[in-house]
């Protein structure tokens, strides 16, 4: 995996595809090639993507005992973009990584051609209390130790031995004190936004999803059936072809947002020609009952909070 100096750390990446760029940030806990592995086959058909891996996780070496904030992961997203040349590019998120990118696009709504979140909700309740629940290490050991075995082997590589036990709930402590973003702000956010949810989400009820959408000058909303949290990877088909419409829908847009900083007119079709959307695998059958219990709902979608 490749490595990038960006905000004083190294950050780990994967970068699949070709055509115009494109950014997936991963939730609380996981990795971005884990949280969009249903996503990346079609995706890389159209876009050259980059996949980080937030500090503290995975492959992005960092102790939480020295921060952790939605800013500094902000802060860090800046930095990679501009340490790549990302000077416009399309953003996706999920869950922490939506409010990274939510926060970004607050910031710098300019160098956005379009955005996706999912899982994310600008409310502070019921986020912090799931996230409270879900992220107690010693509650996962005890009632999950097969997700605690999964935690161990994807961070612990890198981060050392138990940094895991750190991660989350440094993660939930940040879910508790990080800025709100009011209206003023997400009027900002001028790109063209898919605001995603599960029907089922402990983290995000979807009047909470559709709040956000109608702050948002361009917004629209999706919201997935008999979906928790982890919607692009309960129901990968439905959120591929609704993600295929949304960007047939905004290409236009994209290909004009793309042109004030650094418009690339060699890049791949994909910025001129869709056709490769239209091959979205339709949802399969056995995903049609939904996906199976797993005991308290969302109980493993912890892996990728708000």
């Amino acid at each position: 995996m490749p490595t990038v100096a960006a905000n004083g750390i190294e950050i780990g990446y994967d970068v699949v595809g070709a055509g115009p760029p494109m950014v997936l940030l991963h939730g609380a806990g996981s990795a971005a090639r884990v949280n969009w592995a249903a996503q990346v086959p079609l995706f890389s058909r159209g876009f050259r993507l980059y996949l980080p891996d937030a500090r503290g996780h995975a492959a992005t070496r960092w102790d939480v005992r020295q921060g952790f904030s939605n800013q500094l992961l902000t802060d860090d997203l800046e930095a990679f973009a501009d340490a790549l040349g990302l000077e416009t590019f399309h953003l996706v998120g999920f869950s922490m990584g939506a409010m990274t990118a939510l926060t970004f696009a607050v910031r710098h709504p300019e160098r956005l051609r379009t955005m996706v979140l999912a899982g994310i909700a600008i409310e502070r309740e019921p986020r912090v209390s799931v996230a409270r629940h879900l992220m107690d290490p010693d509650r996962i050991e005890r009632e999950d130790p097969a997700w605690a075995a999964e935690l161990a082997a994807l961070h612990d590589p890198v981060q050392g031995a138990g940094a895991w036990r750190r991660l989350l709930p440094a993660v939930a402590a940040d879910v508790a004190r990080q800025p709100l973003l009011g209206p003023r702000e997400l009027r900002r956010v001028e790109p063209p936004t898919l605001v995603a949810c599960g029907d089922r989400d402990p983290f995000v009820p979807v009047d909470h999803a559709w709040g956000l959408r109608r702050q948002l000058p361009d917004g629209r909303l999706l919201v997935l059936p008999d979906c928790h949290h982890e919607v692009m990877s309960c129901r990968p088909g439905l959120f591929n072809e609704a993600c295929a419409g949304f960007y047939r829908s905004t290409e236009p847009t994209a290909r004009r947002r793309a042109r004030p900083i650094g418009y690339r007119p060699h890049e791949h079709p994909a910025g001129t020609d869709t056709a490769w959307l239209e091959q979205a695998p339709a949802e399969p059958a056995a995903e049609a009952a939904g996906p199976a219990s797993t005991g308290a709902p969302g109980a493993r979608d912890g892996s990728g909070t708000a």
